[in-house]
Formats: structure tokens, C-alpha cells, sequence
């Protein structure tokens, strides 16, 4: 068993943290606003500290999970940030949904010190990680993966190793980019469906047993075609998640017409006050043009 901190106890690190503690890890916390590291304490008996430095100290694998690359610079290497107490020999994992360039800066700093570092960015939602069952995408030495994976496993299903530093973050691109294209697609189809007097559930039902399948139709129509957006991930986050990808795509030469197209569509669900909708709700955009 490991001595572990968790940094950042938003919708997946709040769960995340207590599972790391329910498979018999030493888990401490640290959250941003006080008050939620106290409850996750009181809720799973884990310690809390004030700082992102003191929760580190002494530990041998570090978590974090927050917002985005600024985010992350401030609780790894701010005044207070972790790398003023991890200790050499130390590894950091980080979770959070970020540029491949902030990955590999952080790997330098680090690195300096002798601490080992992985991006591994996640996929599954709040859901997964209540349940356990995130996917882990990561990028590092295969020595160090090979160390925090079954670590990992107290929160994944699946966790791999897909190159160098910075590879987790690239993976996370990837899987953000086709989740964009098959939310359109659904959404279009739906909306097609209603515009042409079909039972949209009777007919998601029906091709959702061939070639159309996915996780998304399977686990969003119904919501979907009842105009019910409160579920899974929200718009904004996932419009930072595709700017990360089109800023990547414009350095490397890759053409992303439709992900660049889809993003302006989350856009237009913004303007309509659906900032914190999930990504299904690219139906309401195209419902609200067909009134």
C-alpha cells in the first residue's frame, strides 16, 4: 500500500481520493475551497492539509486533478504547490485535462528534483470515477507507469501507457475530438428523426443494435429526445477540452474542420444559457433553430 495525497477534490478527484483510501492507501487531500477536504475527511476518515505543500510531504505518489494548465502551475509549482514537499524519488500523477506543453514543463521542473512525473487525463465522466471505472491515459517512463498502475486500478478499469510525457494529454485530445463528431452526429440524427414524425427512442432502439452504436447513443438518446441536458460532462469544460486540441492541431498540421465546427456549436449552446448542460445538448441548438 501507498502513502498518497490527492490535490483537487472537484466532481472525479472527490471520489477518485476515496477510492485510493477504500483499496487501503494513506490518503491525504487538499482541496481549493477548505471546506470540501473536510467533508471528504469526515466522509472517508482520509487526513486533509492547507496547502498543496503540506499534503505532498512525505508522500509517495502525488495526485492532482484540476482545471486547467494555470490551474495545475499553481498547485504543483506555486508558493505553496506540491514540489515544496515532495521528497526525491517522488511521483506525481496528474490527472487534470491540460495542454501536452504544460505536461512536459512540469516533467523539467520536476525532474530537477528528482520526482518522476505521468500525465494521465482521464475518461468517463463522473460516473466512472464514482464507480471506479475511469480510463487512464498516460504518458511517461514505462518504469514509473509500471509502479502507479496498480494504484490506479482503484479507480480504472483501464490504465495505459501511450508514450513519452505528454502522450496521455495528446490521447485525451484524440478521444475529445471523436466524442465531438459522434454527439453531432446523434444530435443530427435525433433532430431529423422528430422533423420527420418518428418515435426517436423506437429508433434508437432499432439502430443502436447495428453500425450506429456507440457509448454516447446508448447512454444519451433518451435524455436527449426529452430535451434533458443535467447529465455527464458540461459545455464549458468540453470547450476547453477542444481548444486545447484545435491550439495542438494548428502547431502539428492537423486538419479538424469538424471539430472546429462542432466547437462553435457548443458556442451557440452557450449564448443560449447552457454553459453547464452536458454535451448532448447540441440538440437543443438545432431544436431551437427548427421552432
Amino acid at each position: 500500500m501507498a502513502n498518497v495525497a490527492f490535490i483537487g477534490l472537484g466532481v472525479m478527484g472527490y471520489p477518485m481520493a476515496g477510492h485510493l483510501l477504500k483499496n487501503g492507501h494513506q490518503v491525504t487531500v487538499y482541496n481549493r475551497t477548505t471546506a470540501k477536504a473536510q467533508a471528504w475527511a469526515d466522509e472517508y476518515g482520509g487526513l486533509w492539509r492547507d496547502t498543496p505543500a503540506q499534503a505532498a510531504e512525505g508522500q509517495d505518489i502525488v495526485f492532482t486533478c484540476v482545471g486547467n494548465d494555470d490551474d495545475l502551475r499553481e498547485v504543483v509549482i506555486g508558493d505553496s504547490g506540491v514540489i515544496h514537499g515532495l521528497k526525491a524519488g517522488a511521483i506525481l500523477v496528474d490527472h487534470t485535462t491540460a495542454s501536452a506543453d504544460v505536461a512536459r514543463e512540469l516533467a523539467k521542473i520536476l525532474a530537477e528534483r528528482d520526482i518522476e512525473f505521468l500525465d494521465a487525463p482521464v475518461s468517463g465522466g463522473q460516473a466512472g470515477a464514482e464507480n471506479g471505472v475511469l480510463t487512464v491515459m498516460m504518458g511517461g517512463k514505462p518504469e514509473v507507469f509500471a509502479q502507479v498502475k496498480p494504484v490506479i486500478e482503484a479507480y480504472a478499469r483501464c490504465a495505459e501507457l501511450l508514450g513519452d510525457v505528454g502522450a496521455g494529454q495528446l490521447t485525451k485530445m484524440v478521444n475529445q475530438i471523436c466524442i465531438a463528431g459522434v454527439v453531432q452526429g446523434i444530435a443530427e440524427g435525433l433532430h431529423f428523426a422528430r422533423s420527420a414524425g418518428l418515435d426517436g427512442v423506437k429508433v434508437v432502439e432499432v439502430i443502436s443494435k447495428g453500425a450506429a452504436q456507440s457509448w454516447q447513443m446508448e447512454n444519451r438518446y433518451q435524455t436527449m429526445w426529452q430535451g434533458e441536458y443535467d447529465f455527464g460532462f458540461a459545455i464549458d469544460w468540453m470547450r476547453k477540452d477542444l481548444g486545447i486540441a484545435l491550439d495542438e492541431a494548428r502547431r502539428n498540421g492537423s486538419q479538424l474542420p469538424l471539430t472546429a465546427l462542432v466547437d462553435q456549436f457548443y458556442s451557440d449552446v452557450q449564448a443560449m444559457g447552457g454553459n453547464r448542460w452536458d454535451t448532448s445538448s447540441l440538440l437543443a441548438r438545432l431544436e431551437k433553430h427548427r421552432e
